[in-house]
């Protein structure tokens, strides 16, 4: 599979903290990657990086000739006051034709809404709003930062199963940040864990086969929290080199690395 776009080698610092340390991933056309990784891990950083809003420190990233990303934000705030309507906000800042704007919102499950106000929307429709808004772009990568924050299960569960559905139909290339490993598990070809450099990747079952997963937090969904945890016990010092092994009991995650654009 040729990659959308790769990530090689790629070192990232704010002034003299280095926040990634040596990453390298890619990815491919239909392919879902998903993130993973605790608070500060820099998942956020990561995927600026890669849009081209942070400079690198090292290494290089390389995009498909052409190639058009939709972002969907963490959070994107809105002043409640402004008279701003869905439809209206979907022309900004490129103008979309009525039609293109009523078939986005459609695919998105939010059909007849365009003449709402923003302001009036609940958090699961607002996401879905913004959703429409990066594949009006007509995307070949959409990138998502854990769009689903603020959810509850079953509005996360309904977001990511759209995710899936829109990959089906497109063909689009999916990188999104999560903190929820079961969602991982039913939406992912692959997952990175993350803490400044790349911890460990797989496929979602060979990483959730783990033994340290296992042993540590079961098979229930709570096991959101294993990888997103990932048991980091040991300090980092990005400023010197470390090349202590994952291979030992993140040994599934690394060894059975999956078959994607960046591991030949």
């Amino acid at each position: 599979m040729s990659a959308l776009i790769s990530a090689e080698n790629i070192c990232l610092r704010y002034g003299t903290t280095e926040v990634l340390h040596d990453i390298s991933l890619s990815v491919a056309r239909s392919e879902i990657l998903t993130l993973l990784g605790p608070n500060g891990s820099g998942k956020s950083s990561l995927l600026r990086a890669l849009i081209g809003i942070l400079p690198l420190s090292h290494g290089a990233i390389r995009r498909a000739p052409g190639l058009k990303i939709g972002y969907v934000p963490q959070k994107l705030t809105i002043d409640r006051s402004l008279p701003l309507m869905v439809g209206r906000f979907l022309a900004l800042p490129k103008r979309q034709t009525p039609q293109d704007i009523a078939q986005a919102l459609q695919r998105v499950g939010l059909e007849n809404i365009a003449a709402l106000p923003l302001a009036g929307l609940s958090g699961g429709q607002f996401q879905r709003v913004l959703l429409a808004r990066a594949i009006l772009l007509k995307p070949d990568l959409l990138i998502l930062d854990e769009p689903t924050q603020g959810l509850d299960q079953r509005g996360e569960a309904n977001f990511y199963h759209l995710i899936e559905e829109l990959r089906a139909q497109t063909g689009m290339g999916i990188l999104m940040v999560s903190h929820d490993l079961h969602v991982v598990m039913s939406a992912s070809d692959r997952v990175i864990c993350l803490n400044g450099h790349i911890c460990c990747q797989g496929t979602p079952l060979v990483v959730s086969n783990a033994p340290e997963y296992r042993a540590l937090f079961g098979l229930g969904t709570k096991g959101a929290f294993a990888l997103y945890q990932h048991d980091h016990d040991h300090e980092h010092d990005h400023n010197t080199p470390h090349d202590h092994d994952h291979n030992h009991d993140h040994a599934h995650g690394a060894k059975e690395i999956s078959k994607g654009p960046n591991n030949g």
